[in-house]
């Protein structure tokens, strides 16, 4: 942090102080309601455990090292998944012990950093190609660490992983075979079912990610390869690899907070999923009224991603977020009940990438603020 930005943190540049009353709290600003953060922890943890499967909570959401501590304390998790190598640093910096990349780390300064990591924390990654086999193995020995390594296969997302099968043995072999690296299972995450909004639809593309997982597992298995990880599924899906006697590792992340997008997921009574609860608000003010039925918040494009739509207004059915801009937010207002400096609740469209555009979260109880978390790892992309 420059030394600007540390005077300001240090005096008064908070979007709010513990204590306050939510009507207090700064706006634009990224809320946390801790009874409904809580009760979504709970909620996954009994589910988990009765499905007799570990969860590795994804850390890619929140990116924050409280929250990650709150996950495997009071939520059971085995360790934390992350995607990038300095989300991974700061989590292992903040005492996170068990951390995985759920992604490719190819690049040799990566891996270089990866490695170093590997002596303060259990390391494990994904891997899709034999030539990142070589590079793993030569920085591990070179720090005299071991990496956990995952071969990805690609069962049906169209991103990253091989084939499921033999593609996946031979890799598999690869890495059991080269020193200072250990096979440590496979990753098969269908992320691009976890939004399909329709129930039967969504349980077609994970019955078959299952199949390819199974069949790959089979397939390791005859070659003398035993998976101690099956890792994969996500919010909209985890019943599915949790019931499947396949998987055993689960990777769940926006189930803390959830978001518009998840609200229009339908689980198989055709209503929206309802066992977990938003957690996750913008706090923002009406800052315009000079228009009637419409009125202008403060919660624009830099506070906020759309790219899964535009937030829903928490509580309200008589108003509507419309149109976005840079600071601004034009909210329909057809009965001309907003006035100036009125706060409402937005729900984000997409919670991941919101929470990486803020530096704290503010956690409120009831009306009052309880806590201020940092985004620890905000723009830790690299």
């Amino acid at each position: 942090m420059n030394d600007i930005k540390q005077k300001l943190v240090v005096g008064l540049n908070l979007p709010a102080r513990v204590g306050m009353e939510l009507s207090q709290v700064c706006t634009p600003a990224l809320l946390i309601d801790l009874d409904a953060f809580e009760a979504n922890v709970a909620t996954l943890r009994e589910r988990l455990r009765t499905a007799g499967v570990r969860h590795r909570a994804h850390a890619k959401t929140h990116k924050s090292v409280d929250i990650a501590r709150y996950q495997i304390e009071h939520g059971g998790a085995c360790g934390i998944c992350c995607q990038k190598v300095a989300e991974a640093e700061i989590m292992v910096a903040g005492g996170i012990a068990d951390v995985m990349l759920s992604n490719q780390v190819t690049d040799a300064g990566k891996i270089d950093r990866l490695a170093r990591l590997a002596h303060s924390a259990r390391i494990l990654v994904c891997v899709d190609d034999p030539g990142n086999v070589e590079t793993l193995s030569a920085a591990a020995q070179q720090h005299g660490v071991e990496l956990e390594c995952l071969v990805e296969i690609d069962c049906g997302a169209r991103r990253c992983g091989v084939e499921p099968g033999s593609a996946a043995v031979t890799i598999a072999q690869k890495i059991s075979a080269s020193d200072g690296l250990k096979f440590a299972g496979l990753q098969a995450y269908q992320g691009a079912a976890q939004h399909i909004r329709d129930y039967a639809e969504r349980r077609r593309h994970l019955e078959t990610a299952v199949a390819q997982a199974r069949d790959t597992v089979s397939a390791l298995q005859a070659a003398g390869l035993s998976c101690d990880i099956v890792a994969g599924a996500g919010t909209g899906s985890y019943y599915f690899e949790a019931a499947s006697g396949v998987y055993n590792e689960m990777q769940c992340g926006s189930y803390i907070f959830m978001d518009a997008d998840y609200q229009r997921v339908l689980d198989a009574a055709g209503k929206r999923i309802s066992e977990f609860k938003n957690s996750l608000f913008i706090w923002t003010s009406i800052m315009s009224k000079t228009r009637d039925f419409e009125a202008v918040c403060d919660a624009g494009l830099k506070v906020q991603s759309v790219d899964s739509g535009l937030p829903m207004i928490f509580g309200r059915d008589d108003i509507e977020y419309t149109t976005i801009s840079d600071e601004h937010g034009v909210i329909a207002d057809p009965h001309n009940r907003l006035r100036l400096n009125q706060k409402l609740k937005l729900v984000p469209g997409h919670c991941d990438p919101t929470c990486n555009l803020h530096d704290w979260y503010v956690g409120i109880r009831g009306d009052k603020v309880e806590c201020l978390w940092p985004v620890s790892a905000r723009g830790m992309a690299f």
